[in-house]
């Protein structure tokens, strides 16, 4: 075995009937879905039941899905409108968020000069409740509450049902990045009183550039940059239509392969972590403990300070990463451990390993393997 994949946050690997469905998709829907001939209602159509199709897993309604190019582009087209459109004056959220959330929050704070909260957080990283609700009591000015599902990084799980009620019981609006939760766990938006989510393919093995915001019903949305009537006049843009089959193709095999699926990748962390902790009985993990966050994210701090550790651990072919992979590029270490974890700790070489379905046994043991080569242990 050469190399091995455990760097599904980031993204997974796309499913063969995804890419058939979307090599179908590329010959039968050329078609403009916004020109009125027959090759363009052929195209509309495939969307539109691909809307469909993608509501009913979250018991939802059709009108109330927007398409856009992936998880950032919702998360920025819903903070913006309620800064912009809704009125809110006030946004309370956390400094564990992912960047899509956490820089255009501070856009927003500079720009249209609203209020921002930062939540606490406990030592594990998980948000204190407590805080949340301190936060609602504060003000009384309009509030949107933007706090990730799943966190990206460190996989802790936010108690979303509990948030949502706190927030509607303050008639605060609730937006939540359900990014690395999507595929992976069933929503009911019908009993959880979220406002608004974001959703990207790419996380469920769909294609990349494709991802959905939910809006709740009654609640309007203006778009952010403009040039068309699409997507009801709440995003300009000709949609991306072999990427909408394909994002509703890997969202309907993720919902009815759930419970196989989450058995199988839970021993497969279960089982690492088990031999990580063998391996190296003072590593530590980053976060709430590994049977209580995502089945699918581990992130191990490592007691050493070496910062070729993702390198070299590359070269013996395994991917992982050592935070979300839209820093991978940067110096400044993980803003997500900055936030509850004390400098010495910080310095510690931290990786994150996330899994999917299509990993094995076989896979992990390599990965164990590579990990005591490279830790010289």
């Amino acid at each position: 075995m050469n190399s091995v994949y455990l760097d599904n946050a980031a993204t997974t690997p796309m499913l063969p009937e995804v890419v058939s469905v979307m090599q179908e998709s590329m010959l039968a829907n050329f078609g403009n879905p916004s020109s009125t001939h027959q090759y363009g209602r052929k195209a509309k159509a495939a969307v539109e039941t691909a809307r469909k199709n993608i509501a009913k897993h979250f018991n939802v309604s059709a009108s109330e899905i927007i398409f856009t190019a992936g998880g950032t582009e919702a998360d920025n087209l819903i903070l913006q409108n309620a800064v912009m459109h809704l009125g809110v004056k006030r946004i309370i959220t956390s400094k564990l968020e992912h960047h899509a959330v956490l820089n255009t929050v501070q856009f927003l704070e500079k720009k249209h000069k609203i209020i921002v909260d930062y939540v606490r957080v406990n030592e594990n990283g998980a948000v204190v409740l407590d805080s949340l609700g301190e936060a609602l009591k504060k003000s009384n000015e309009k509030t949107l509450v933007s706090l990730m599902y799943v966190n990206n990084e460190i996989g802790n799980i936010l108690p979303i049902e509990e948030v949502a009620n706190m927030c509607k019981e303050h008639h605060a609006y609730f937006h939540s990045d359900t990014v690395q939760a999507i595929g992976h766990y069933p929503t009911d938006l019908q009993k959880t009183p979220v406002d608004f989510i974001a959703a990207s393919a790419h996380k469920f093995h769909g294609p990349k550039g494709v991802g959905f915001a939910y809006v709740k019903k009654g609640i309007a949305i203006q778009p952010m940059f403009f040039g068309g009537e699409q997507e009801k006049g709440a995003r300009s843009s000709t949609e991306n239509v072999h990427a909408i089959i394909g994002m509703d193709k890997a969202l309907q095999i993720a919902f009815e392969n759930l419970l196989v699926d989450e058995t199988h990748i839970k021993e497969l962390k279960n089982y690492f972590v088990k031999k990580v902790k063998e391996l190296v009985p003072n590593a530590e993990i980053n976060g709430e403990p590994a049977d209580e966050t995502s089945y699918t994210i581990v992130n191990v701090r490592f007691p050493v300070q070496d910062k070729m550790l993702l390198f070299n651990l590359d070269l013996s072919g395994v991917a992982v990463s050592g935070g979300s992979a839209c820093q991978s590029g940067s110096n400044k270490g993980s803003h997500v451990l900055s936030a509850f974890l004390n400098v010495e700790e910080v310095q510690k070489a931290s990786v994150r390993f996330s899994f999917s379905k299509l990993n094995t046994i076989t896979e992990i043991d390599y990965v164990l393997n590579q990990l005591k080569k490279t830790l010289k242990l």
